[in-house]
């Protein structure tokens, strides 16, 4: 199955396979994994997001048993990992970056062994790699392709020239960017509205990338798109006075429309230009069933400018 490439939910599955500890994969981890998994079959959600790194490789080893007890699962599913982040590497067990066509050779059959599948439908490179070879890394894609082990590829975290470096040797088209997106978190619209403006003092490469999605048809894949609860789930307590006015507000919403703060928060994300698709990554069956009503909210414009403009803390220019 090919990627979507209009607006539609993601499960991630980072948290999936117990804790980020060398803890085996328990009964219990195989339980919530299934769970999780059937609320978002149910919301109609058919992609799942891995990264080889997730829960030190578990969530892909979790999600491989879940599929072997369900042997029609991977057919109606899209199957997505990342690889690039080599965990630890680095003086005093800093993370360091790899695209090198070993590497990535390497990770992609370890995703593919723990997974238990013979192919992903989509690999992302997981962060900018900065000793990158863009043309070993094409190279690297058509021989996966060529071997059957990856349809699509894409990229995360990455900015509009990386992305270009990139296409000037693999021509085919990009699938998706997975961007960190939301409303807590909106650089990527910051930057368009704060054009020749001081309002934004460095625009950490995301000028002009929600139009370049657009223009050739990449999805963005949002991540930490519900900023961890920030809005829907925290305490009056934890929050500063802008971001408990735009939990209020999200409530305010949300009973207006008849769903869950998190619906509203999605729906604002769903409103944006482009096929924009959240990556969402709760474990409760019940939290990931309450997600699925954002589909059918319909914000309006007014409602959708005073949660961006109240969350900012700041007026447009």
């Amino acid at each position: 199955m090919e990627l979507h490439k209009d607006k539609c939910l993601i499960y991630g599955c980072m948290g999936l396979g117990g804790g980020w500890n060398t803890d085996p994969v328990s009964l219990e981890d195989e339980r919530t994994a299934h769970a999780a998994i059937d609320a978002a079959l149910a919301i109609g959600i058919d992609t799942f997001d891995h990264a080889d790194i997730y829960t030190f490789g578990k969530a892909e080893e979790v999600f491989g048993r879940v599929m072997k007890s369900d042997p029609g699962l991977r057919e109606k599913i899209i199957l997505q990992s990342k690889a690039g982040i080599h965990l630890g590497r680095g003086p005093k067990n800093a993370n360091t970056y790899n695209f090198s066509r070993e590497y990535l050779l390497q990770q992609v059959g370890i995703m593919l062994k723990r997974l238990q599948t013979e192919y992903l439908d989509v690999l992302l490179l997981h962060r900018p790699d900065s000793l990158m070879n863009a043309e070993e890394v094409a190279g690297t894609f058509h021989e996966l392709r060529r071997r059957g082990l990856v349809k699509q590829f894409g990229v995360s975290n990455m900015s509009i020239h990386q992305i270009q470096l990139l296409q000037k040797y693999w021509t085919e088209p990009l699938a998706a960017n997975q961007l960190q997106l939301s409303l807590g978190h909106s650089l990527v619209l910051d930057m368009g509205v704060s054009v020749n403006t001081r309002l934004v003092p460095y625009d950490s490469g995301m000028q002009g990338m929600l139009e370049y999605c657009q223009l050739h048809d990449m999805a963005i894949q949002a991540w930490s798109p519900l900023d961890r609860g920030l809005y829907t789930e925290r305490g009056a307590d934890s929050l500063s006075a802008r971001e408990l006015e735009t939990s209020r507000l999200v409530g305010a919403f949300a009973e207006r429309h008849g769903v869950t703060p998190s619906a509203i928060v999605l729906a604002w994300l769903f409103m944006i230009p482009g096929a924009v698709q959240p990556v969402i990554g709760t474990k409760n069956p019940d939290r990931i069933r309450a997600c699925g009503q954002a589909s059918a909210v319909r914000l309006s414009r007014d409602e959708w400018y005073q949660l961006w403009i109240t969350a900012r803390g700041q007026n447009l220019p």
